[in-house]
C-alpha cells in the first residue's frame, strides 16, 4: 500500500507563512518603486539591462536573465519602449534578433531609483533579521533553487 505523503498541519504552516510573507514584503517594496515612477518589472529590466555589457540584451537573453516567458517580456519591452525607458534595436551580431538597449530616460530614472530602492530592501527585508537569520534565509533560498533546479 502506497504511503500518502501530504504536508503535515506544520509544514502547511510554514508553507502558508512563507507565501504570505513573501507577498507582503513584494507588496511592500513594489508599492515603493511605484512612488517612484517603476513598477517592479521595470526596475527587474532596467537591472539587467544596465548590468549588460553595452547596457544591452538580446531578447532572448534579457527573458532568461529576468526569468520571464518571452511574450511576457515582449509586451512588458513595449509598454516601457513607449515611455522612453528602452529601445529594441536590430542585434548587432545576427540580423535575426533584436535587442534591448538602456534608453537614457531609463538610464536616468533607474539611476534616480536604485539608492532608495536599496534603501527600501534594507528597511523592509534586511533590518527585520537577525544576522543569523539572514544567513539562514539565504541557505534555505538557495536549497529550493537547487531542489527546482532538479525537478
Amino acid at each position: 500500500m502506497a504511503t500518502r505523503r501530504f504536508p503535515t498541519r506544520e509544514e502547511l504552516r510554514v508553507w502558508r507563512d512563507f507565501i504570505e510573507t513573501g507577498e507582503l514584503v513584494r507588496s511592500a517594496m513594489a508599492a515603493r518603486l511605484q512612488r517612484e515612477g517603476l513598477s517592479p518589472g521595470d526596475y527587474t529590466v532596467l537591472l539587467a539591462l544596465s548590468e549588460a555589457p553595452g547596457e544591452r540584451l538580446r531578447s532572448s537573453e534579457l527573458a532568461t536573465a529576468v526569468g520571464w516567458e518571452r511574450s511576457r517580456l515582449s509586451h512588458h519591452l513595449g509598454r516601457m519602449e513607449k515611455r522612453g525607458l528602452i529601445r529594441r534595436e536590430e542585434c548587432l551580431t545576427d540580423n535575426r534578433g533584436a535587442e534591448a538597449v538602456l534608453a537614457p530616460a531609463g538610464r536616468a530614472i533607474f539611476q534616480q531609483v536604485n539608492r532608495p530602492h536599496l534603501r527600501d530592501i534594507r528597511e523592509i527585508f534586511v533590518d527585520a533579521l537577525t544576522p543569523a537569520q539572514l544567513e539562514a534565509t539565504g541557505e534555505i533560498m538557495a536549497a529550493l533553487r537547487e531542489h527546482l533546479a532538479r525537478e
